[in-house]
């Protein structure tokens, strides 16, 4: 029987509106759902659905094993988010980690300055004094993206850091912040690690979770919010070698790029200029992404130099020199950082992804299929189970089918409308590989695999079929 709820695809037009697509598809199929809509919402939070979380998940497993898991250098923590707030006033976020903002008169729209800048006069800004970008927005005549009006405020700092307390609110309790990055709880356990995973320099502490950011203008879907998910390492060595470590770092990180999907076509590095590094970067370089809304920061890699373990020193009182044993030397160990943005990864392997195709259905008709071409690595699901209708007898094998695999991969079972509307619905989440078990199934223990990308259809014996997707998947 047709789904009678799921209406039919529209005809698409060419990838002109491809961020409103992705958007729309992406709460259609259950990756990602504005958060708290049911009541409204909240300004830049999202939900990430089945299929989102599982993508998620596969992208982060993919990172951890080729950067952690793979190396003999290189171990993981998973650090609180909430820490003693003197960690981020010896790191210098409480007094440095600020955006500049200005607000409309008029309408009173707090908007960033530098993107305000950024997005009218396609310059960069990064690094330049409060003053001088009050004066681009009068030369310019920037408007406001809320009313139109140009009677702006003074630029001024907005420091990022989320501020809460621990306990009941008093006038005299000391503020505590969720972190504004994850690379502090590295930077505190280094001591720790240091004697218990009995590493020598150099090597790498690495950490994935949440962070968070009190963002003045947040947007363009899940790429930027005020919370997000980040994958990063913290890379310790002597200082010497900190220029071969950059560049070894920054190949592994384009090797990455096709680990997960990410089209290298549609990526550069763009190096820092000396104005708006880091107050803790030597150096600092971007892999930066061609999205529908510009070139945007995907990755980072930063020469922290000893920034972060001197300071921590300095302030907790507590040695966390480095002794090597070797050549009898005692130092502090300058840091490289690479960092991933796990959220804004979900995003680009998204648009990396998404393909549009010409295709005749079973009426001899045009139409467009819509396609997500992940790896089959990072695919929600791997494969899809589809009895050809919804028969007892079918759906028993198609059972058995399921029961069979679900222990080695993670797969949809579609038993909805018909075996063209659930291809299609299969090939709007990514799902490599669907299985049809119909009538010949129940006479000869074969199956019929459809590839996602070709759309060719394979008969295979049940007995080979775990086989048969552990070849083509390559877990």
């Amino acid at each position: 029987m047709p789904d009678k709820k799921e209406k039919p695809a529209p005809k698409i037009e060419p990838k002109d509106d491809l961020m409103e697509k992705i958007v729309s598809l992406c709460k259609r199929r259950g990756f990602v759902y504005p958060g708290s809509e049911i009541y409204g919402g909240l300004a830049n939070t999202w939900d990430l659905g089945p299929v989102g979380v599982e993508l998620k998940n596969n992208i982060q497993q993919a990172w951890w094993k080729f950067f952690v898991q793979s190396r003999r250098d290189m171990v993981g923590i998973d650090a609180a988010i909430i820490m003693n707030p003197k960690v981020w006033e010896s790191s210098g976020h409480v007094a440095n980690f600020s955006d500049a903002q200005v607000d409309c008169k008029d309408c009173k729209k707090r908007v960033r300055a530098d993107h305000l800048i950024e997005d009218n006069v396609e310059i960069k800004v990064e690094g330049l004094s409060l003053e001088d970008l009050g004066k681009l927005i009068a030369e310019n005549n920037l408007r406001c993206p809320g009313c139109g009006g140009k009677n702006w405020t003074e630029v001024r700092r907005f420091n990022l850091l989320f501020r809460t307390n621990i306990g009941p609110t008093t006038a005299n309790n000391e503020p505590v912040y969720l972190r504004g990055e994850i690379a502090q709880g590295m930077f505190v356990d280094f001591k720790n690690v240091l004697m218990s995973a009995r590493k020598k320099v150099p090597f790498g502490i690495a950490a994935a979770g949440k962070a968070f950011r009190n963002e003045i203008t947040p947007g363009n879907f899940i790429f930027r919010t005020l919370e997000f998910d980040l994958m990063e390492f913290e890379y310790f060595i002597r200082p010497e070698m900190w220029e071969a470590k950059f560049n070894y770092w920054m190949d592994e990180m384009h090797k990455w790029l096709d680990v997960v999907g990410i089209r290298k076509d549609k990526t550069r590095i763009r190096e820092h200029t000396k104005d708006e590094l880091s107050f803790y970067s030597k150096r600092t370089a971007d892999i930066e992404y061609n999205t529908p809304f510009g070139w945007k920061e995907l990755y980072g890699l930063a020469y922290r130099t000893d920034y972060d373990l001197k300071n921590h020193q300095e302030k907790s009182g507590e040695d966390l020199t480095y002794f090597d044993a070797e050549t009898n030397e005692k130092y502090i160990p300058h840091v490289l950082e690479p960092t991933f943005g796990l959220s804004r990864t979900v995003l680009m392997t998204l648009l990396s992804a998404y393909d549009e195709e010409e295709v005749t259905d079973s009426k001899g008709e045009k139409e467009v299929r819509v396609v997500l071409r992940f790896k089959p690595k990072i695919a929600p699901y791997k494969a899809a189970i589809l009895p050809l209708m919804k028969k007892p007898e079918l759906t028993a094998k198609a059972d058995e089918v399921y029961d069979s695999l679900r222990n080695d991969f993670v797969m949809d079972y579609d038993v909805t409308g018909s075996i063209g509307k659930r291809y299609r619905r299969q090939d709007e989440i990514g799902t490599p590989f669907c299985i049809t078990i119909d009538y010949d199934t129940l006479e000869d223990q074969a199956v019929t695999v459809r590839d996602r990308d070709t759309m060719k259809q394979d008969r295979i014996k049940i007995a080979e079929l775990k086989d048969y997707l552990a070849g083509k998947i390559n877990i």
